[in-house]
Parts: C-alpha cells; structure tokens; sequence
C-alpha cells in the first residue's frame, strides 16, 4: 500500500489526517486526497472553511456530490429546503440540482467526494484551477474573490455557478 505523493487510483494508498495537495481556495483549505483520473472513478477533496464559508448556488452537469461532515455545523440549501447538518452527517447533491451550504460553527471540516458514471470527474481538477498550491495544511488569508473568473472556471469544468453565495448569518 502506497502512501507517497505519486498515487493513482489503480493502487490502494492511506494518507493521513494532512496529508494531499493543499489549496488555498476560495478562503479557506482544499487537500485533494484522490484524484479523478477516469469515468467511474471518483475524486476526494477534504477542506476546512471558516464561519459563513459558503459557496455561490451551482449545480454539477455531470458529477454526483456526496459531502460528509468531519467537524463542525452546515446547512445545506437545495431549492427552498435546508438542512442542517452536524459532523458524522452525509449530504447528497445530484448533479443537475442546484445546491448551496454554509458553515454555521466557526470552522468545519467535511469531505467533498464526485463521481461519474460517464466522464472524468473534474471536481478535484476545478479546486487546483482556482485555487493557488501551497506546501502546508494552513488556512489563508482571507481576500477578495473575482467572481466571473470563477464562473469562467466553474464552466470549464461542468459546474453551472445560478446565483451568489448564502449571505453571512453572523
């Protein structure tokens, strides 16, 4: 079993707790722990995002969305229903619905994991392009974030961005 940087998903490895690529992305932290490499293959991407951390509305074309909640407290939106969710939760987004969450506690730790049947996944792929590497697990400083480059992102990689983030609750 393989534990060094050079992985594929044809050979079983183990990564530990930071362990991955890390991005700094979209203010917070992205540690991509497998990467889509094929169609039926999946892509799994950890992250850790500050109070309010909320993504703008947007739907998968292609990738199914499985997130589980490792730490913390998210509400999910998907049309008008919510749903919150606390660390030990699974929430599933199928692509072509649109979805939305937002960190409710001061940090949370979840696992964004996409599948297709029929392409690649390109979630894993979409965090490195908008994200900027860096070589230790830390949170960034927080900074502005251009929204059409993100949406010209978004749409090379088969995510459709249909409205802004959830507004800050706190």
């Amino acid at each position: 079993m393989s534990t060094t940087a050079e992985k594929t998903v044809a050979e079983p490895y183990v990564l530990q707790r930071d362990e991955g690529g890390h991005h700094h992305f979209l203010n917070h932290l992205a540690t991509t722990k497998v990467a889509g490499e094929a169609a039926g293959s999946m892509g799994v991407v950890e992250f850790r995002a500050p109070r309010d951390f909320g993504p703008p509305v947007h739907q998968h074309d292609d990738e199914d969305e499985l997130i589980v909640v490792l730490d913390g407290e998210i509400a999910f939106q998907t049309g008008d229903r919510e749903i919150v969710a606390t660390a030990g939760a699974c929430a599933f987004l199928p692509h072509g619905v649109p979805h939305c969450f937002q960190v409710l506690s001061e940090e949370a730790r979840f696992l964004a994991i996409t599948a297709s049947a029929t392409s690649r996944p390109q979630f894993d792929a979409f965090v490195a392009a908008v994200g900027t590497p860096t070589p230790e697990p830390t949170m960034p400083e927080p900074g502005p974030i251009d929204p059409e480059r993100l949406a010209r992102i978004s749409e090379a990689h088969d995510i459709a961005v249909l409205g802004p983030p959830p507004a800050p609750r706190s």
